[in-house]
């Protein structure tokens, strides 16, 4: 849920449009699995505020491929650890991170996070 204002953002900036990934489908409402436009045979970039393991991004990558999407890049705010990115590679995804937790650490700012 944190990567949706981001999204937001760049989508409103840049005039991408923007999906949101459900982690499952609701049985009420759309019963869709990804809100916005179809994205089948469409490249699209995950985004995501903070990415520790990468799990949830593995997670959505294979629920966006099941819906014909290709995905190469994606895109956090804070990179925390390094076991991310090598997790993603694996999937062919390449990992951008803004920062990461050792750089706002060594800054004195990671109290804010």
């Amino acid at each position: 849920m944190g990567g949706i204002p981001i999204a937001t953002a760049l989508s409103l900036l840049t005039n991408i449009p923007v999906i949101f990934v459900r982690k499952k489908v609701k049985e009420y409402g759309t019963g869709r699995l990804a809100e916005g436009i179809e994205v089948g045979n469409k490249q699209v970039c995950i985004i995501e505020d903070v990415v520790t393991t990468g799990g949830q991004i593995l997670l959505s990558n294979a629920d966006l491929k099941q819906l014909g999407a290709k995905t190469k890049s994606v895109l956090c705010v804070i990179k925390r650890g390094n076991r991310c990115r090598d997790y993603l590679k694996k999937e062919g995804l390449e990992l951008i991170s803004l920062f990461t937790m050792d750089e706002l650490e060594k800054t004195g700012r990671s109290a804010y996070f």
